[in-house]
C-alpha cells in the first residue's frame, strides 16, 4: 500500500506561483548585484562524497546528513552547504587561477535539523565566497554586499545587521582547563544565551578570570558602548587588540550605511570550527531568525590542500521571499492579448502570438472551441484584448472588464 505519494517529505515543501515569483524577484536582485561587483556564478553538484564534509565533523554531524550510496556502494550526501564545495572546487580545478577569486552561487543545501524544529530540510541559498585575501577590505567588501542584499531584497523592510569576531571566544577557549564536550556544551549555550545552564556550567569549572569572562560574554551585545564594557572584563592583550580591529570595522561599516541598525555580539560563536575572524548575521523585520549569515574562514582550503584564507556570506532565499511576500505580496498582472482561432487556423494563431510576443506582450491562445467561453475567459481573467483568427478575418476585440 502507498502510504507517502500524497505529501512530501518533513521539512520539504511545494512553492507554488506566488512563492516561486518571490523566490524568483530574490534570486534576481542578488544575481544583479553580485555580477555588479565583479562575481562569477559558480555551481557545484547537489550530490558530493561524504568524505568532503566529514573533515568538518563538527559542524557536519553525521546524523543531520542526508546520506545515500553510489551504484559502486560509496557514500555520498545531498549537498548540505555550499562554501565546502566551493572550497574544493577551488583547491582542485582553480589552484592555478588568479586571487583573489570573486564567486557566486544560487543553489538549494540540504540537511536534517535535529527533530526538524519547524526548519526546512531543503534552503534555496544565494551568496559570495571571496577567496584569496586575508586584508580588512575583503571583510568590508563582504559586509557591503551583505547590506546591499538586504536593502535591495527587503522593498522598503527594516533590516539590520550583527557583526562578532569568533577569536574572542577561541581564546578564552585555549585557556579554559575543560573537556572538549564542556568547551562544545558552553559554546552552545553562549550561542543560545541560556545564561543559566551557561552559569551551572562554569560554576562546576571554578570561579576564575576566564568563567568569569565567559559568563559575560553572551551580554556583550548592543553598540559602540559594548568595545568599552569588553575591555574592563577581558583585561588581556591579545583580546584587546582583536576588539580594537573590531572597532575599525564597526566605525566603518556605520559609514557605508548610516541608516542601517548595525550591532555588534560578542556572543556569535556559531560554526567555531568553521569561522576564524569576522562572523556575522543579517535579519529582515518580520521574521524571527537571521537571513543572512557569513565570515571569514582562512584555514577551510587547507583541508583541500590549499592553504589560501577567505571570506563569505550566504542569503536564505527562502526565509527572504517569505519576509517580502507577508509585507509586499505580489502583483500579477493578466496577459495582454487572448488568441481564438477556428479549428483548421492553429497555425495562423501561433504565427500571430510569437509576433505578439517578440514585441514584448504576454500573449495566451484560448483552449476553447465556442468563441462566448474564450470571451467569458477573457474576462474572468481581466484580458482586455482578443484576437479572432477565422476563415473569414482576424479581428480584435476589446473586452469590457467589471473593477
Amino acid at each position: 500500500m502507498r502510504q507517502y505519494d500524497l505529501i512530501t517529505p518533513e521539512g520539504t515543501k511545494d512553492y507554488l506561483f506566488d512563492e516561486c515569483a518571490l523566490k524568483r524577484e530574490v534570486e534576481t536582485k542578488t544575481r544583479t548585484l553580485f555580477k555588479s561587483m565583479g562575481y562569477s556564478r559558480l555551481i557545484t553538484p547537489g550530490l558530493e562524497f561524504y568524505d568532503v564534509f566529514h573533515q568538518n565533523s563538527l559542524y557536519f554531524p553525521q546524523e543531520e546528513l542526508c546520506k545515500l550510496t553510489d551504484n559502486k556502494g560509496r557514500l555520498v550526501v545531498l549537498r548540505p552547504d555550499s562554501t565546502v564545495p566551493i572550497a574544493r572546487v577551488v583547491a582542485t580545478r582553480l589552484k592555478e587561477a588568479m586571487l583573489p577569486l570573486r564567486l557566486y552561487y544560487t543553489q538549494p543545501v540540504y540537511h536534517f535539523a535535529p527533530s526538524l524544529k519547524g526548519k526546512s530540510t531543503e534552503v534555496n541559498q544565494t551568496g559570495i565566497e571571496l577567496i584569496g585575501s586575508a586584508s580588512r577590505m575583503a571583510d568590508i567588501e563582504v559586509i557591503s554586499a551583505g547590506l546591499a542584499v538586504l536593502s535591495a531584497v527587503g522593498n522598503n523592510i527594516s533590516y539590520s545587521l550583527e557583526l562578532g569576531d569568533i577569536r574572542i571566544f577561541k581564546e578564552l577557549m585555549l585557556r579554559l582547563n575543560a573537556t572538549p564536550a564542556q568547551k562544545e556544551e558552553i559554546r552552545t549555550l553562549i550561542e543560545s544565551k541560556n545564561y543559566p545552564a551557561l552559569n551551572d556550567i562554569l560554576d562546576k569549572l571554578g570561579e576564575h578570570k576566564i568563567t568569569n569572562a565567559l559568563r559575560k560574554l553572551p551580554t556583550l551585545f548592543g553598540e559602540e558602548e559594548v568595545f568599552d564594557r569588553a575591555d574592563e572584563i577581558f583585561q588581556d592583550a591579545r583580546i584587546t587588540e582583536i576588539l580594537e580591529n573590531m572597532r575599525e570595522l564597526y566605525h566603518t561599516v556605520r559609514e557605508i550605511n548610516p541608516d542601517c541598525r548595525i550591532t555588534i555580539d560578542l556572543g556569535l560563536v556559531n560554526k567555531t570550527d568553521y569561522y576564524t575572524g569576522l562572523v556575522m548575521k543579517g535579519y529582515l523585520e518580520g521574521y524571527g531568525e537571521e537571513v543572512l549569515s557569513g565570515g571569514r574562514y582562512d584555514k577551510l582550503l587547507s583541508e583541500f590542500g590549499y592553504d589560501i584564507p577567505a571570506v563569505g556570506m550566504a542569503v536564505n532565499v527562502d526565509a527572504v521571499a517569505d519576509v517580502i511576500g507577508k509585507k509586499n505580496p505580489p502583483v500579477h498582472g493578466a496577459p495582454d492579448v487572448l488568441i481564438a482561432s477556428e479549428e483548421g487556423y492553429e497555425a495562423q494563431a501561433v504565427r500571430k502570438a510569437s509576433e505578439l510576443r517578440a514585441q514584448g506582450l504576454c500573449v495566451e491562445h484560448s483552449l476553447f472551441t465556442d468563441f462566448e467561453l474564450s470571451q467569458e475567459y477573457a474576462k474572468d481573467r481581466k484580458i482586455g484584448r482578443i484576437i479572432l483568427i477565422s476563415a473569414e478575418q482576424t479581428e480584435e476585440l476589446e473586452v469590457k472588464i467589471d473593477e
